[in-house]
């Protein structure tokens, strides 16, 4: 990812209870504000979902997208299938076991609206989104909802 924001996070859980959290897609409205809707439009034959389609208020736009998703053992990568508002959603979060009971959590994003911003505001805008939903992400996990 050429333009990407990244961002790292340490949450007090293992990588496989961060996972089935970053992964629960249809529970993001409950801990990610912007997020509005998600519907999984795909599952593999494990249950990961593969495909899902969401609403967010970007402030910028209201984006309207479907992603496409891969996992492997530690990390859970998406691309852009589709979107409204959206010419680029590319990221993926990546785990890693610290051995103490605590994982390192890092965010990384590439998104870029259809509309024209900046690429400093978008950069930025991207660096909000990836901060809150670190911070989203850990106070979910580490309440054990």
């Amino acid at each position: 990812m050429t333009d990407a924001v990244r961002n790292r996070i340490t949450v007090a859980a293992e990588p496989d209870a961060i996972m089935e959290v970053i992964a629960d897609f249809e529970a993001y409205p409950q801990w990610q504000a912007d997020v509005r809707e998600v519907e999984v439009l795909e599952t593999d034959d494990d249950g990961w979902p593969t495909r899902a389609r969401f609403v967010v208020d970007a402030r910028v736009v209201t984006a309207r997208y479907t992603l496409a998703y891969t996992y492997t053992d530690d990390t859970m990568r998406w691309s852009l299938v589709e979107g409204e508002g959206l010419r680029r959603n590319d990221g993926a979060y990546r785990l890693s076991d610290n051995g103490d009971g605590t994982t390192d959590v890092t965010y990384e994003l590439e998104v870029e609206p259809t509309v024209r911003v900046p690429g400093v505001v978008r950069r930025q805008v991207a660096a909000r989104i990836v901060d809150v939903a670190l911070e989203g992400m850990k106070r979910r996990v580490e309440s054990g909802a």
